[in-house]
């Protein structure tokens, strides 16, 4: 859950915070103790205002300031570091004529945030990225509502300036959702169906979306590769197979298919009465989900590759490729790979 703080200075600006916590409760108020009214909706501060900008810019996602730019400016100023890793800051003058998203306008939220809150006080939203005001692709917010990520984000500074000053840009997609952008394309902006084609000189830069890897430096060196979370792998191991083994393992079968770590939705494995120490390191290491499946739902999946060993002693007979198409309801991409008596590891892409 985003957490959101806001901060008054002014008797105005604690009635402009209130009328923001009436429509989004879950926001802290935080004012000078000066002001204190007795109300149990603000938490009451006794510190110099820089000091307390300057804890919640740390320890918030998105921070609204109900007062000057330039004094939130100075206040915010040294503990900036990047667009990937500050909070949303938005500033709202003292009668709430305005909403100006002043910092992580696309990565951190702050131009959503401001015309929402902007839509509560009848406000008007000052949002000033390029991308907004041109109506054009954000190439740092591509697939992001689907989870979506980017897998050179050095590129995105340069295709983003390309981007705006309408320079031709390819499009080029294999994998991932398709209502990633509202129809029609900005006319700049030509969808490709080849990589080849994004390497061609009429393209100034070009958009990659796919789950495979792209190991052309051409295409890589003038593109922003985005990872859409469309596989789905399935492992069968014992409760001794380690965290070690099992990313070898996978690690192995991206490699040997050209396939994309990045765009790993989950991993899928059997039931087997108690969690599996290395599966669940492995899985917390990338931060991916894991799905488990009772050997009942696993063995009455059609696999490719089904084992009488494994139906012996697991009571089904597929483990590795049978999880994984249960998970992703979508198609076998690699059949199970065996790399020691406790390890298969199945890839499915996910069904669109």
């Amino acid at each position: 859950m985003t957490r959101t703080a806001v901060v008054a200075i002014t008797k105005h600006g604690i009635e402009i915070a209130r009328r923001i916590k009436e429509k989004m409760p879950e926001v802290e108020i935080y004012v000078p103790a000066k002001h204190n009214d007795g109300g149990n909706d603000i938490s009451w501060f006794s510190d110099q205002s820089t000091q307390l900008v300057s804890t919640l810019f740390k320890t918030h996602d998105a921070l609204v300031c109900i007062f000057s730019l330039g004094a939130v400016i100075r206040m915010v100023a040294p503990h900036l570091v990047d667009k990937k890793s500050d909070p949303a800051v938005v500033v709202i003058d003292d009668r709430a004529n305005h909403v100006i998203s002043a910092l992580s306008g696309h990565l951190g939220g702050a131009n959503a945030l401001s015309r929402l809150l902007a839509s509560i006080l009848g406000a008007r939203p000052v949002i000033t990225t390029a991308a907004d005001v041109n109506e054009t692709i954000a190439v740092d917010l591509v697939g992001r509502e689907h989870g979506w990520t980017v897998e050179n984000f050095e590129n995105v500074t340069k295709t983003s300036a390309f981007m705006v000053n309408e320079e031709k840009v390819a499009v080029f997609q294999d994998a991932g959702e398709k209502e990633w952008w509202h129809a029609p394309l900005p006319k700049n902006v030509t969808i490709v169906s080849s990589l080849e084609e994004v390497k061609s000189p009429d393209f100034k830069a070009g958009l990659v979306i796919t789950d495979r890897a792209v190991t052309d430096t051409a295409v890589i060196s003038k593109s922003v590769i985005y990872r859409p979370k469309t596989l789905v792998v399935g492992v069968g191991l014992h409760f001794d197979t380690d965290s070690v083994t099992i990313e070898s393992g996978v690690v192995k079968v991206f490699e040997d298919n050209g396939l994309a770590l990045a765009s790993i939705r989950n991993v899928a494995s059997v039931n087997r009465g108690a969690r599996v120490k290395g599966l669940d390191e492995f899985a917390q290491n990338h931060k991916f989900l894991v799905e488990i499946f009772e050997k009942a739902e696993l063995a009455k999946v059609e696999v490719p590759n089904p084992s009488e060993a494994v139906q012996k002693f697991e009571g089904t007979a597929s483990v590795s490729e049978a999880a994984s198409l249960l998970s992703s309801k979508g198609e076998l991409i690699v059949q199970k790979v065996k790399f020691t008596p406790n390890l298969t590891v199945a890839v499915c892409r996910v069904k669109r």
